[in-house]
């Protein structure tokens, strides 16, 4: 399907955390001024060298949500910036944008919705307010393997003996990632076979995220994100919390504090695209996971992962 004026119709995907790891983008950096201008700008304004986390770790700092939530940001717009230099004229253009979970600030970021600065200066806030709601509540989330919705719910429901346990993550058709208690969880993944599932996987995250568990963090959160200046995105947003475009600046803030207790909808958000004609998708920064879920979703659908330097010259030379 085409756009109005002849165009294929072209969605950027952005992923969230969890696809970060040690020496991502440094090949990048490394090939790419507009990307090393990305990282210097980002070291500059957070006055320590996110950049050299990036690239050379430790892991378990890299991987903290508090760090993490701005690397995967900064790579992301790193990742894009490059793709524009390197292709040029060439350079693919998004006629939709979407990210999961936290990648829904870089879309938006990319959309014109929100300046650089303004967007890794939230993104920090958000991923340190979330940590601190994690230590304050131990909760953790379970990626359930083979079960439909309504079989999770049911999980969820036996397994939460009056404490939080939710579906958070609809990421793709038999993987569903549940979020809540400490306790709740480690009982589902106990009771996960009993209900037909094939698996059952803790998560290596700080907390229970996209519940309501988060709720002080997405009051924090609400602070400071009424201060923050959004424009309507110049092309559209595809919303986590209700797989729908963004219809104005203001409802960016609210979605996006809704975000933070309310279940991803992404497999509903790809079917949504799909559903509207979008042809082409790129996945712009680190790792592979959100051109996985695709498969999942539409074994038709190729994702073109802008993971790498690599990545990056394969493109270059496609559009030669």
């Amino acid at each position: 399907m085409k756009t109005q004026d002849g165009q294929v119709k072209i969605a950027f995907l952005f992923p969230g955390q969890g696809a970060q790891q040690v020496g991502m983008m440094a090949d990048l950096a490394q090939a790419s001024a507009a990307a090393r201008e990305i990282f210097h700008r980002a070291d500059e304004q957070l006055g320590y060298s996110l950049s050299q986390i990036c690239f050379n770790g430790p892991a378990d700092r890299l991987d903290t949500t508090e760090i993490s939530q701005p690397a995967m940001f900064v790579c992301s717009v790193a990742a894009w910036e490059a793709m524009k230099e390197a292709l040029g004229d060439n350079a693919p253009e998004a006629t939709v944008c979407a990210g999961l979970s936290l990648g829904e600030y870089t879309a938006l970021h990319v959309a014109g919705a929100i300046d650089f600065a303004s967007a890794l200066d939230l993104v920090c806030k958000r991923g340190k307010f979330m940590q601190e709601s994690a230590q304050s509540n131990a909760g953790g989330m379970v990626s359930i393997i083979g079960l439909e919705e309504q079989k999770v719910r049911e999980l969820c429901s036996t397994a939460a003996e009056g404490e939080v346990l939710i579906p958070a993550n609809f990421n793709c058709p038999g993987q569903i990632v549940i979020s809540g208690t400490a306790n709740a969880c480690k009982r589902a993944i106990e009771l996960a076979p009993q209900f037909g599932a094939s698996a059952a996987i803790a998560l290596k995250v700080a907390g229970a995220f996209h519940s309501s568990l988060m709720a002080e963090a997405a009051k924090k959160l609400s602070e400071v994100i009424e201060k923050v200046n959004f424009n309507a995105p110049k092309i559209p947003v595809i919303a986590n919390v209700d797989a729908s475009p963004y219809q104005d600046a203001k409802s960016i803030k609210d979605k996006l504090i809704r975000q933070m207790t309310e279940p991803v909808l992404w497999e509903q958000s790809m079917r949504r695209l799909l559903d509207e004609g979008v042809e082409k998708f790129y996945e712009i920064g680190p790792g592979k996971v959100l051109a996985g879920l695709m498969r999942r979703i539409n074994r038709q659908i190729k994702v073109e992962s802008i993971n790498s330097a690599d990545a990056l010259a394969k493109l270059a030379g496609q559009a030669a």
